[in-house]
């Protein structure tokens, strides 16, 4: 099943920080602006997979890129996620 989600990545000293606007605490970090694309990417993932593991599993709707609050220099990516259910995932 694929999942797609907006993340913000903002330029830092140390390189770029990702968030999600719609995943709570979803964030990850990278020297390189593909760093951090990489790394929100496997966040992202992770994400999904704890959140689909729950007895009542909610994944937040996605929001409308225009309807993120960024600052100036951020720069907004869809962050596509794949995760393959086997028989018996949800037991």
């Amino acid at each position: 099943m694929k999942f797609i989600y907006p993340a913000v990545f903002r330029k830092t000293e140390k390189g770029y920080h990702a968030f999600f606007p719609d995943l709570e605490y979803c964030e990850a970090d990278g020297e390189t602006l593909d760093d951090a694309i990489e790394n929100a990417n496997e966040a992202a993932r992770n994400w999904i997979t704890v959140e689909l593991e729950e007895e009542e599993p909610l994944l937040p709707y996605v929001s409308d890129v225009e309807d993120i609050a960024v600052e100036e220099g951020d720069i907004i990516r869809n962050i596509s996620v794949n995760i393959r259910f086997y028989e018996g995932w949800d037991e």
